[in-house]
């Protein structure tokens, strides 16, 4: 092939720019041979994922080891996200994450309890002092877990930078077996521009693939003219897992020469949220399929290389060229799409039209819309172009658009709640309707006075929504007046069916108790060698609160020796 000698050069000073990072420094997080469920960069709900996920045989209290020397610099414990964290800083100046896990080490467990007893709160975020927890490469720091959101029993393992930016793990050594080629399982093209079509067409055009006994795949023939781009759905898999997960590197060819590439080796977190750009947003909305643009659609993702006119081809009439994409994933393995493409200038081309409404969002602009008592604040660099927004009240039912249209940063909805008497205004809240039934489902509402305001992420249809129900609290493993000396748990269950847990205190014997949140099971457990009470009757009395303030009280006396 002509162009094996462009590539070889490029495969090499490839390989030589992996090597920028220490390769010998940091060791595995785990005793057991890494098998990952999930990959640095891949595609998630709204954000790029930043680390390895582990598999850990489908099990909780694997031994978590230290990377490498250095200090417990930050120790976060939240209901969601990571769930329990632990972060340690490295003379190097990296620091590597570690979450979802069950448990600390018995010396940091002692150190997070002491903090979380001192605040009375089980989530808590603290910064230890340089010389507090100093930790040697391959210690036990932690045992393996599924807190916070993880979908299942992990480790959630990252290596940050200095200036807190998402490093591949793989480019440190973390070695990870992986012999098969990426698969592409989609291809479209885009015609961008009013007077550029494909196949003759003015919208999105699926392309049919052929997959090559070697692996590579042909496209389809296109017919084109004027500016359009490509996007595809990949993946790949790592030796000993089924597991879909993201690819490394994705580049385009047009005629040999390089014009674009997605390079998906670091990220800072303020940016992860561009991924809804990265991807028709649209596209995945309305069919459920993540697929790529390989062209720089007005997006400053740092992960985005433009060589040539931002990905973008520019197909003449009567032309013919080859278009050509080359997916790998770390280890080099690499699959090629081939697409022909032939400039010809279409007549009586199919054209979607462009909607108007009377509100036009200026993306360098503040837009401020509001009809009754509900108020639409957007600010600048919210949307990624201007924008034909839809907006109608009706009575207290906002239509802000279908949530086909990323968004750079929030936007806000107040509701004035004036006419309200003073017994609904304490209990009413912001909600999106999602589904077919248009059910409420709680945004994070705040309340000053007569206004009622949420910071929204998505577009979509909101309501105002009422909340009277107190939440459930019901004793899983223990009954009033039981004797229950042999038990190292205390378990209850907690529930709201609206808005959702806002806090939650437990005491016995008016001593505050350190009860763990999971909120996947949604069950607070007590463990008793915490130690808070000695006696032989206890008082165990845990208030629940929901979000609009709704609480219930659960009270119960047990006895132990």
């Amino acid at each position: 092939m002509k162009l094996a000698p462009f590539f070889l050069l490029f495969i090499s000073t490839y390989i030589s720019a992996q090597n920028n990072y220490p390769q010998d420094y940091f060791g595995s997080p785990l005793e057991i041979p890494l098998i990952l469920s999930g990959n640095f960069a891949e595609l998630r709900s709204n954000h790029f994922h930043s680390g390895l996920d582990i598999k850990t045989q489908q099990r909780i209290g694997l031994k978590v080891l230290a990377a490498a020397d250095g200090f417990v610099s930050r120790i976060k414990i939240q209901h969601y996200g990571y769930g329990k964290t632990l972060y340690i800083t490295h003379p190097n100046g990296y620091t590597t994450v570690y979450a979802h896990l069950s448990e600390y080490s018995p010396e940091i467990e002692a150190y997070v309890k002491k903090h979380q007893y001192k605040v009375e709160s089980y989530e808590i975020e603290v910064f230890p002092n340089t010389g507090e927890l100093l930790v040697k490469k391959g210690e036990l720091v932690a045992y393996s877990g599924n807190s916070g959101g993880s979908g299942g029993p992990h480790l959630h393992f990252e290596i940050r930078n200095k200036e807190e930016h998402a490093i591949n793990p793989m480019l440190f050594g973390i070695d990870i077996k992986d012999t098969s080629k990426p698969i592409i399982t989609s291809l479209y093209a885009y015609p961008i521009g009013d007077s550029s079509t494909v196949n003759k067409s003015q919208t999105k055009q699926k392309l049919k693939l052929t997959p090559l006994k070697n692996g590579d795949y042909m496209a389809e023939s296109v017919n084109a003219f004027g500016d359009i781009g490509f996007a595809i759905n990949t993946f790949d898999r790592q030796d000993f897992g089924a597991n879909s997960n993201g690819v490394y590197n994705i580049q385009t060819f047009i005629n040999g020469s390089q014009n674009f590439e997605v390079d998906f080796r670091k990220f800072s977190f303020d940016e992860t949220n561009r991924l809804n750009r990265f991807i028709d947003y649209e596209h995945f909305k309305t069919k459920q399929e993540r697929i790529q643009k390989l062209f720089s659609d007005n997006n400053d993702l740092s992960m985005l290389k433009s060589i040539k006119n931002n990905g973008i081809l520019t197909i003449q009439d009567s032309t013919n060229l080859v278009y050509k994409i080359r997916v790998s994933d770390y280890k080099s393995n690499e699959a090629w799409i081939t697409i022909p493409i032939k400039g010809s200038k279409a007549t009586n081309a199919l054209n979607q039209g462009k909607k108007t409404t009377p509100y036009f969002v200026y993306t360098k602009g503040t837009t401020n819309l509001k009809e009754g008592n509900v108020s639409v604040d957007i600010f600048p660099d919210t949307f990624y172009d201007d924008y034909y927004l839809d907006f109608k009240v009706k009575n207290d039912t906002l239509f802000l658009e279908k949530d086909v249209v990323p968004l750079k940063k929030t936007f806000n909805i107040s509701y004035d709640i004036t006419n309200y008497s003073d017994a609904d205004k304490s209990k009413l809240y912001i909600a999106r309707l999602i589904g077919a039934k248009k059910y409420p489902v709680y945004e994070n509402t705040k309340r000053k006075g007569n206004i009622l305001t949420s910071s929204i992420k998505n577009l979509g249809t909101f309501a105002l929504a009422r909340d009277n129900v107190k939440p459930t609290i019901t004793p899983l493993n223990f009954k009033d007046n039981q004797w229950i000396s042999d038990f190292r748990y205390l378990k209850i269950k907690i529930s709201d069916a609206q808005t959702d847990i806002s806090n939650f205190r437990a005491t016995i014997n008016d001593k505050w108790i350190l009860m763990e949140y999971d909120y996947k099971t949604k069950t607070l457990t007590y463990d008793f060698n915490d130690a808070v009470s000695n006696e032989t009757k206890n008082n165990l009395k845990v208030i629940v609160t929901d979000n609009v303030g709704n609480s219930a009280t659960f009270e119960a006396t047990f006895y132990r020796k």
